[in-house]
């Protein structure tokens, strides 16, 4: 029998896709009676990076945690790769899964900008849940 608790690692931003992907990572937690560790993560430029949380949103996050039935790890980071980031957080903790909010982005700003979803879909150990808002 094995008594190892299913990890999921839920790469959050205060935003819809963050929404999205924390709804679906605290659902498969319920279903594998598991636990999630959410990841909110930047490069460094917190102070004009919109999906890094502040401490209002961090509370708010907080509250609709404690009310989801699930044991829950919230972790920030800061440094050169969002996607590596969550990558780390994932090794660390022996990730089994790992949900990402999935936004739609111009071949253009995926190549200006790079792709999170991309770097952690290529760089997973793990099966990766990329989910989006309901439209």
């Amino acid at each position: 029998m094995n008594d190892r608790v299913t990890t999921i690692v839920v790469g959050w931003t205060p935003d819809e896709f963050g929404a999205a992907a924390l709804a679906r990572g605290t659902e498969e937690a319920r279903l594998r009676a598991g636990r999630v560790v959410v990841v909110n993560a930047t490069r460094g430029d917190a102070l004009v990076d919109e999906r890094y949380a502040d401490e209002d949103q961090l509370a708010r996050l907080a509250g609709e945690l404690a009310d989801s039935g699930v044991d829950v790890d919230v972790r920030r980071s800061m440094g050169a790769d969002v996607g590596d980031q969550v990558l780390e957080v994932a090794a660390d903790v022996g990730a089994d899964l790992i949900v990402i909010g999935l936004r739609r982005r111009s071949p253009v700003g995926k190549l200006l900008m790079g792709s999170v979803a991309q770097r952690v879909l290529l760089g997973a150990e793990c099966a990766v849940l990329a989910v989006k808002p309901a439209s």
